[in-house]
């Protein structure tokens, strides 16, 4: 089962492994969002949308169907609640 940056909780982390569609905008790549990078949630919000991620020392938010595009290799550390 893959496991994308949508289906991560609170302060989990992972490595970007691929994305399932080629097509990502090219503004998250420039931030960092590339295979082999770290990635943590940081926090959902409300409405589960959007999601914001801390890549490479960056806070960023993304849409949930954005997120559902990034396949991760899972840490398996501390979860924050």
């Amino acid at each position: 089962m893959t496991v994308t940056v949508a289906q991560l909780k609170r302060g989990q982390k992972g490595i970007i492994k691929e994305f399932a569609d080629d097509i990502l905008p090219i503004k998250l790549l420039e931030l960092g969002c590339l295979p082999g990078n770290e990635i943590e949630l940081v926090q959902v919000a409300p409405l589960n949308d959007p999601i914001y991620i801390n890549v490479n020392g960056s806070h960023i938010a993304i849409r949930r169907e954005t997120a559902l595009l990034i396949e991760l290799d899972v840490f398996e550390d501390k979860v924050v609640v």
